[in-house]
């Protein structure tokens, strides 16, 4: 094949045999270089480069398919070749690409484990730069009813207020709840914030009669369930006892 960074002419003027659409609509996706899928979704290079070697540029700046999920728009903006249209199809692509591997939660999924949990909301949040705190409502059977961003941002336990999550399960006369966020750092072990939060929201429902079954932390490939390590509050085990 042509060697990519050599040739300044576009793609058009490459043997069909060579320009990236015509291989994946020929031999498939696996025949294709990262540099080549992404040529496909920008389609225009600029003046002096084809669309694959701003792809090339482009993921030698970032570090690679797993950088350029982590960039912002105004970063991707900021190599030549790639404006805000551009920047727009390539987070798009890479959202639905993370939404294809979630195993879907939909109304009435059974959760039976946290890792049930971790294989829908990973590939949804691990590449995240910011906080999400998100609630999983469920019936008496453990089966999904509804699940819905709490807040987005650093997580205090004023941005995040029991008042708010537990409105939101008393109108969907859920049974119980799933907490669950993610550390952008990629470490889902527990901050003393986490802990504290984890057991206000716990002591909460005990009042309201709503059970608190889990707490995950989401990380890059790992995270941590307070249900499982049994960090779950003192006050949660008294009140299902009773």
């Amino acid at each position: 094949m042509t060697d990519a960074k050599s040739p300044r002419k576009g793609i058009a003027h490459w043997p069909k045999t060579e320009r990236p659409r015509e291989r994946l609509l020929a031999k498939g996706s696996e025949t294709l270089s990262d540099a080549h899928l992404l040529a496909i979704l920008l389609r225009t290079g600029r003046r002096d480069s084809s669309a694959v070697q701003v792809a090339i540029e482009l993921l030698d700046r970032l570090g690679g398919v797993g950088g350029l999920a982590m960039c912002g728009i105004e970063e991707l903006c900021a190599i030549p070749g790639v404006g805000p249209a551009k920047a727009a199809q390539l987070k798009a692509a890479l959202a639905l690409g993370r939404r294809s591997l979630a195993i879907p939660l939909s109304t009435g999924t059974r959760i039976s484990s946290s890792a049930d949990l971790f294989k829908h909301f990973h590939p949804v949040l691990r590449d995240v730069k910011h906080e999400l705190f998100k609630v999983v409502l469920l019936d008496a059977k453990n089966t999904v009813l509804k699940e819905s961003t709490v807040s987005e941002g650093s997580l205090t336990l004023s941005i995040v207020h029991p008042r708010e999550v537990f409105a939101l399960a008393i109108r969907e006369s859920a049974a119980a709840v799933i907490f669950l966020h993610n550390h952008p750092s990629g470490d889902p072990t527990p901050s003393q914030e986490d802990r504290r939060l984890t057991d206000r929201l716990v002591k909460a429902g005990n009042l309201l009669g709503i059970r608190v079954l889990d707490h995950l932390i989401i990380g890059d490939g790992r995270y941590v369930s307070f249900s499982d390590e049994g960090w779950l509050s003192r006050q949660h085990m008294d009140h299902e006892d009773c």
